[in-house]
């Protein structure tokens, strides 16, 4: 069983999603959101910093995955998300867990099949793989949804590793050491 916080940073909104991957299952076991008072900048990336430890201490994860940043409306906004990201990186990094980073296209590729879904469609997906009733914050869901992409991400890994560690091996009488 791998413990997975998935991470979906914002400097005003940060939300956060905590999955069980046991081979193909996966179990919901948190979810929620940072909300950032109306603070100076660096206030707040403490705040993350602080939220996200607290989150870690209380849920014990093993991996964390959080999203890519992409370019949006601005450049500045590019980097307060990127700082907010990365002070929540660091708090992973605290606490000594793996970090991987999915862009939001990949994300929705994983969960929907379409890497240009909609928000809903993937709050949707995300409740029905979770097995998850009632409602879902969007930050939440699109937290909830990169640690499902990480969990699916990362056992498909591990079945072509195990795949290419079988091929290698060649059938007796069949040219193979013996």
């Amino acid at each position: 069983m791998t413990r997975i916080l998935g991470i979906d940073p914002g400097s005003r909104l940060t939300g956060y999603g905590i999955v069980e991957s046991t081979g193909n299952r996966l179990a919901y076991v948190a979810c929620g959101c940072i909300r950032l008072p109306d603070i100076d900048h660096p206030g707040r990336l403490k705040l993350i910093f602080d939220s996200v430890c607290r989150i870690i201490e209380q849920h014990v994860p093993q991996q964390c995955a959080i999203e890519e940043v992409f370019l949006g409306k601005s450049v500045s906004s590019a980097l307060k998300l990127g700082q907010a990201r990365g002070s929540a990186m660091v708090a992973c990094l605290h606490h000594g867990l793996s970090i991987a980073e999915y862009s939001p296209r990949k994300v929705k590729q994983a969960l929907v099949g379409n890497g240009n879904a909609e928000k809903e469609q993937v709050q949707h997906m995300v409740k029905v793989l979770l097995g998850v009733s009632g409602e879902v914050q969007a930050d939440a869901a699109d937290a909830l949804a990169i640690a499902i992409c990480h969990a699916n991400t990362t056992a498909n890994q591990s079945r072509i590793a195990s795949a290419g560690a079988w091929r290698g091996r060649a059938p007796a009488g069949r040219g193979g050491a013996q």
